[in-house]
């Protein structure tokens, strides 16, 4: 990144000011990507990070770009923007070529760094301020039969911790960002929010699943049914759930877990009139993962015909919350549409949930080579399953018949796919299918009404998706692949010290080796654990006692939870990704909690590495 400062720099030292003033203002015509993509107030917000980087810098790798498209407006945006424009123009002498050279010296950005910093604190809140506290009103110290299966004193007083965090946790968004939502990036809701945590200030969408699985452990049902509220209100309002609940994140959604968050919170309160609220929202979500931008035609090699379902964010420009990170992964393409075919796929991987793993990459070593939008996904392609499975359930509970049999028939058709392309008996795992040839030179995807399927477009690389369909339903108990897919997981290697690693292969990436991710863990421990099989369930305990242990170990280290662990050691915090290790931490909180509720732990097992 600093190699980007410099470069930039040098190129606009060959400028006017006019010139500099657009590059400010027009982030776009940087990148070569079109700047119709966002909102005025998001352009802008970039070129403040983008300026922040130039005059700041990354020295110590603290740099949070996302931070600058986090910052709420004072005053509206063209008073800020007037603002700006006048904070640079104050920094140069329109009759010198030779100050205006000056710019870029050392003795430049001392200068700069303290002008630059009194004007974000003049024209804007700090981010995170457009959130107040809240308080829970369904929240005890210690909630009647809270986790009575946890015997050891160590381990109750570490989940009683986890619990507490949920305090801290819970916000509401504030007035200001409903009446004045043209100054906020942030996406005003309804009901109290559980956020992740540290940077992460908004809902994201398939973390409130696991916030929610550790409120319903906590006994904060009324939170927990509340934050479904949230999201049941995002798709009324805007036809999907968003990525995340900030302005920024209406291109793209994230793995659907609506419909099992609403299973979830029903399954332990009864609240029929939940279901009732929710679905109409599910039916419109399920119309939009089934619309043409998703949806793949592809027949089996018996000729029959399946559809299928791909990520595909709607996004062609670099993300505002990481658009200095992108337009440098993208510096060294050639052409302005090439830059923008590798912005989508980018946004499409962060679209995923996996940002960024060797899983979306033709070279598994460099993101420039991300084809997520030309992937089937196994995991996508199982939550839909579930959804649809989950649909016809709450149809029937609502005593709409004909809905029940509909979505029974598309689940039935959706596992019947899965089934045929995904499925790979040599491996015994399910594997994404690939609609370009991943070890050609030069990929070039060219849409097809209908695609053949070519068994040699599997990726046979390992990753803890290839055995989400246990969890999702498309593997039932008692089906002879639940036997398979135990014993090709004993033997992937994905199995290490501190838990399920992300795949096989060390990229740097953070949804690669070495690292642990919380949910991941949860999914394979509840789907072998699901699977009732003697063997499924020892692993799946085997694999939860190794996660509990590791997460306490690093609570008492560092004092707080992760958001991701490292895999090959007890006790120790996750590698790389765009940003510093966040703590807090939403879904690791709930997975904690959620695995305590299901295999306790006894006096008899000490909580140490």
């Amino acid at each position: 990144m600093a190699r980007t400062v410099s470069a930039m720099a040098m190129a606009l030292r060959a400028l006017d000011l006019f010139a500099l003033l657009l590059l400010l203002l027009l982030p776009g015509s940087i990148s070569g990507a079109s700047i119709n993509d966002t909102t005025p107030l998001e352009s802008f917000l970039t070129s403040v990070q983008s300026t922040a980087f130039q005059v700041l810098g990354n020295e110590n790798g603290t740099f949070d770009p996302k931070y600058y498209v986090d910052l709420p407006l004072k005053q509206d945006l063209e008073v800020t923007k007037s603002a700006f424009v006048n904070l640079s123009r104050s920094n140069i002498d329109k009759g010198s070529r030779k100050l205006f050279h000056l710019l870029f010296s050392r003795s430049y950005h001392c200068y700069s760094t303290g002008r630059f910093n009194e004007f974000v604190s003049e024209h804007f809140n700090v981010p995170g301020t457009d959130l107040g506290d809240y308080n829970l009103s369904d929240f005890a110290n210690t909630p009647e039969r809270f986790l009575p299966k946890v015997k050891d004193a160590s381990a109750r007083e570490f989940a009683l911790k986890i619990h507490s965090l949920w305090k801290v946790l819970a916000k509401k968004i504030k007035r200001e960002v409903v009446e004045k939502p043209q100054r906020h990036t942030l996406l005003p809701l309804p009901n109290v929010v559980v956020i992740p945590g540290s940077r992460f200030r908004e809902v994201y969408y398939w973390d409130t699943y696991w916030i929610i699985r550790g409120l319903l452990v906590s006994k904060l049902y009324e939170t927990a049914t509340s934050v479904v509220g949230n999201l049941i209100y995002l798709v009324n309002t805007y036809g999907f759930v968003p990525n995340g609940a900030r302005s920024y994140y209406l291109n793209r959604s994230q793995p659907p877990l609506l419909s099992e968050s609403v299973k979830a919170v029903y399954a332990e309160t009864k609240n029929k009139s939940l279901i009732e609220e929710a679905f109409p929202a599910l039916l419109k979500e399920h119309s939009f993962w089934s619309s043409d931008r998703f949806t793949v035609h592809i027949r089996d090699g018996h000729g029959v015909k399946h559809v299928l379902t791909r990520y595909n964010a709607n996004l062609y420009s670099p993300r505002p919350e990481s658009y200095i990170v992108d337009t440098d992964t993208a510096k060294n393409l050639g052409s302005s549409q090439e830059k923008s075919k590798l912005y989508h796929q980018i946004a499409t991987a962060a679209e995923s949930g996996w940002d960024f793993s060797s899983r979306w990459m033709a070279n598994r070593l460099n993101r420039t080579t991300l084809v997520t939008a030309y992937i089937l996904p196994v995991d996508l392609n199982s939550f839909l399953l579930q959804m649809e499975n989950n649909i016809a359930y709450f149809a029937k509970l609502l005593g709409k018949k004909e809905l029940q049999r509909r979505f029974h028939m598309h689940a039935t058709s959706r596992k019947a796919a899965i089934n045929a392309v995904f499925w790979n008996e040599e491996m015994g795992q399910y594997l994404d299918y690939w609609l370009v040839k991943r070890n050609a030179t030069d990929i070039e995807f060219k849409q097809q009404k209908i695609y053949s399927f070519d068994k040699q477009n599997q990726n046979t690389d390992v990753f803890p998706s290839n055995f989400f369909p246990l969890w999702c339903g498309v593997v039932r108990p008692g089906d002879e692949k639940v036997s398979k897919l135990v014993s090709s997981f004993k033997k992937s290697g994905l199995l290490l010290a501190a838990g399920v690693v992300t795949s096989l292969r060390e990229t740097g990436e953070q949804w690669d080796y070495p690292n642990a991710w919380p949910n991941l863990q949860h999914i394979i421990i509840e789907g072998f654990a699901g699977a009732r099989s003697v063997e499924g369930l020892a692993l799946a305990e085997d694999i939860s006692q190794r996660w509990l242990k590791s997460s306490y170990a690093e609570f008492q280290r560092v004092g707080k939870m992760l958001e991701k662990l490292d895999a090959r050691y007890c006790g120790r915090s996750g590698l790389g990704g765009e940003y510093n290790p966040p703590t807090g931490f939403g879904w690791s909180n709930g997975v904690v909690l959620s695995l305590f509720e299901k295999f306790g732990w006894s006096t008899k097992s000490k909580l140490t590495c």
